[in-house]
């Protein structure tokens, strides 16, 4: 015999799954930001510049995609990358750099990571930095850390 329940079990079981598939699809990536500023590149620069970027990283494709915004240089971006690893106060060589034809702000940009480069950029043992002219080691950085 079929309780009058079944149907209402049946919905809740249905809306619990939906909800369960749509919290992984979610888990999938991941949400990353920096503060650029002068005062965290090593060795500190005086400057006006500032900036953000804000990246999200797929775990299932290791594709990092990025916006990075900037203001009040001390003149034209010349280059700018992802670093790493390193943790703050510390400088590591080039991961990921962002295309030549890229640097106007906003910079977009994307690149899949290798097993090593997901490791460390979770471990948040990267920076990201944008050179100039007069800075030509950079004149704004931002340690990349989840946003949450």
């Amino acid at each position: 015999m079929i309780s009058t329940r079944t149907p209402h079990v049946l919905y809740c079981a249905a809306i619990a799954a939906a909800m369960l598939a749509s919290t992984i699809a979610h888990a999938d990536t991941v949400a990353l930001k920096a503060n650029l500023q002068p005062s965290s590149e090593v060795p500190p620069r005086v400057s006006k510049g500032h900036g953000a970027l804000d990246a999200t990283f797929d775990t299932n494709t290791r594709q990092l995609t990025w916006t990075a915004t900037y203001a009040d240089l001390s003149g034209p971006v010349t280059m700018a990358h992802f670093h790493g690893p390193a943790p703050v106060g510390q400088n590591a060589k080039v991961q990921v750099p962002v295309d030549k034809r890229a640097l106007a702000s906003p910079m977009t940009g994307q690149a899949t990571l290798t097993e090593q480069q997901v490791s460390d950029l979770m471990a948040g043992q990267w920076y990201f930095n944008v050179h100039t002219q007069e800075n030509p080691t950079g004149e704004i950085r931002g340690q990349v850390m989840p946003s949450n």
